[in-house]
């Protein structure tokens, strides 16, 4: 097996037995370097040597494609805040691999994991990290948190001051200054608008597998800004709807914008969005909640232009189905008032409705659920925090 076909192989094996690794890793840019002993991830790119992948089994190579996932979603350096960059590299890389390992991924020899290190924050692991070099005799780096590796430190750099960076430059007129200047403008634009989609990509996988229970163990120790606070329910409505109204990606064909840096991000298609909202008339849903949700939703439709909501009202039965188109007001009439039975609306939804992506059930949370799990993802909205068996609870306050 050539040292290509390991790692189309590894992104494969990742996306059935990992999803959340492997739909991240399918957006790396990956490169050869000869220069690298093993491999090395800066959060934008995995530079692997060849030679120690043909070394590798298959396992291990999913492992070295996951944990620079991880640094990517991870934006260490945006996280160093004036830490030794060498050392919070480290403590980055060992929480990282302490989560894969817990999530079953085999680590290959000499990688950076340490038992102790499983469930603790990068910043835990930089501060032990940091204690134990006051005591190892044979450091380069001070306990003060301000040294650098000499690569990153201009002091230590070859032509670092003036007068040897002029005698290095070829001649240059001044246009081709300008030149050079519009072209670096341009590169730093389109990197910042390419961290930016990166960074929006990711975190909607991570709130697709937060809705389908399907996250790595321990994740809210490497991202754990993902996990850091409640939102307000209309913040949660609105990247619920986002997450399928901006994201029905594809990698076939792949998003053609990047390819030419080897990063292989997913194009977006133009199917029709459809989003069923369907509302428990049992008679104890609150009335004015209830309004103040479906303008939430028509309000958060309104800025996507391809879509459709079915509206379906029920209680131990079906009552009424209307279709709305953008533009369209969402109206509707309360009849029922008996008990809540949830199975006919999934029953009605898959004799009716053609390619359902997602369901927001309006109710009180009292009812008879289905046994079998939908096809398309479910949030639940009610005032309080009932259980569910499948699904995610949306609490709706006012």
């Amino acid at each position: 097996m050539t040292y290509q076909e390991k790692i189309t192989k590894a992104k494969a094996k990742l996306m059935l037995e990992h999803p959340y690794f492997g739909t991240l890793a399918s957006a790396l840019k990956i490169e050869s370097d000869p220069d690298q002993l093993t491999f090395k991830s800066d959060g934008d790119t995995v530079r692997l040597n060849e030679e120690y992948i043909d070394k590798l089994n298959l396992a291990e190579v999913e492992f070295i494609l996951s944990n620079g996932a991880m640094h990517a979603v991870l934006g260490h350096m945006e996280r160093c805040s004036g830490r030794d960059k060498w050392l919070w590299q480290e403590a980055c890389d060992f929480a990282v691999n302490a989560m894969l390992v817990k999530n079953g991924l085999q680590a290959p020899e000499y990688v950076n994991y340490q038992p102790q290190f499983e469930g603790m924050y990068a910043e835990e692991i930089y501060s032990q990290l940091k204690e134990e070099m006051k005591y190892a005799p044979d450091t380069n780096h001070d306990s003060s948190g301000d040294a650098q590796d000499q690569e990153e430190s201009p002091e230590h750099q070859s032509g670092s001051n003036e007068e040897q960076t002029k005698e290095q430059q070829p001649p240059q007129n001044e246009e081709g200054k300008v030149e050079s200047a519009q072209e670096e403008e341009i590169s730093q634009k389109e990197l910042e608008q390419l961290s930016e989609e990166l960074t929006e990509y990711f975190e909607q996988i991570f709130n697709k597998q937060k809705r389908q229970n399907a996250l790595p163990k321990d994740l809210q120790f490497v991202v754990p800004e993902y996990f850091s606070h409640r939102v307000d329910w209309r913040e949660v409505l609105s990247g619920f709807i986002a997450s399928y109204a901006k994201t029905s990606y594809s990698f076939m064909p792949p998003n053609m914008k990047y390819l030419y840096r080897g990063i292989y991000l997913p194009s977006l298609s133009s199917d029709l969005l459809r989003v069923i909202i369907a509302i428990d008339t049992s008679g104890s849903v609150d009335r004015e909640l209830l309004g103040t949700f479906l303008a939430e939703v028509e309000s958060i439709m309104e800025v996507y232009p391809n879509f459709e909501i079915d509206l379906i009202t029920a209680d131990t039965k079906v009552h009424s189905h209307k279709t709305y188109m953008p533009g369209e007001a969402l109206e509707y009439e309360v009849s029922g008032g008996g008990g809540t039975d949830f199975r006919p609306v999934f029953e009605y939804i898959d004799q009716n409705i053609d390619y359902p992506t997602a369901l927001l059930f309006f109710t009180d949370g009292q009812g008879i659920y289905p046994v079998d799990e939908a096809s398309y993802d479910v949030m639940w909205v009610m005032p309080e925090e009932i259980e569910v068996p499948f699904g995610e609870v949306l609490l709706l306050q006012g």
